[in-house]
């Protein structure tokens, strides 16, 4: 427990910062999720929505610095990947 006024405060503030910032990566992981379900589903329109809606959360937390920028790359890749191969596969 901080002795310092300030320290308090700090305290106070990097909990509300996670709070938030874990709310954000959640609702990115969420929105990938329903990605994959779409993809296991095999249903093409919904997929792409879903695709687009999980690129814009992605870079969303890729701006805000909750994942590095090359992971955001990397998740974006790969689901890219799984969206073509389920086109071509049909």
């Amino acid at each position: 427990m901080p002795n310092i006024k300030s320290a308090a405060k700090r305290d106070q503030l990097a909990k509300a910062r996670n709070a938030k910032n874990k709310a954000e990566k959640t609702a990115m992981k969420t929105v990938i999720k329903k990605f994959d379900a779409a993809i296991v589903e095999g249903d093409k329109e919904k997929a792409l929505g879903a695709f687009k809606n999980a690129v814009s959360a992605i870079d969303k937390a890729a701006g805000k610095n909750l994942i590095h920028k090359n992971n955001a790359a990397n998740k974006k890749s790969k689901m890219a990947n799984r969206l073509n191969s389920m086109e071509t596969a049909e």
